[in-house]
């Protein structure tokens, strides 16, 4: 199962993997546009991004949300209706939405972050 590996003794807040994300899949460093997310938590930093755990498949009434044969949970922008359900569904938090964005977005597993974490924070797991 393809999915991303957290280590955040590792992270130091830098917010690399937010600025990767954000302009991968929107062209823009926003950190409100990323799908991962890190949080400050006490004098250490928490990473937050989707375990592809399936869980909203089960809430998608236009069965836009689906689990890929690599594990990883997949929104089709096409037949997406806008609904958020899976936003607010999502136990974790991990399905991201955007006042400029049509549909909500979630991480998908591509590994750029990682690739591109100074601190070796992330990694990608297959």
């Amino acid at each position: 199962m393809k999915k991303l590996i957290t280590d955040a003794a590792k992270c130091n807040g830098c917010g690399t993997c937010e600025e990767v994300c954000s302009k991968a899949f929107f062209k823009i460093a926003d950190k409100e546009r990323s799908s991962i997310r890190v949080v400050k938590d006490g004098d250490n930093y928490k990473i937050e991004v989707c375990d592809q755990c399936g869980d909203c498949t089960k809430w998608c009434s236009s069965l836009a949300v689906t689990k890929a044969d690599n594990g990883v949970i997949r929104i089709n922008k096409n037949i997406c209706v806008g609904c958020l359900i899976c936003v607010a569904e999502c136990l974790r938090g991990f399905f991201r939405y955007h006042d400029d964005e049509p549909v909500p977005f979630k991480c998908l597993a591509c590994g750029l972050c990682a690739k591109q974490c100074p601190t070796g924070a992330l990694a990608l797991a297959e």
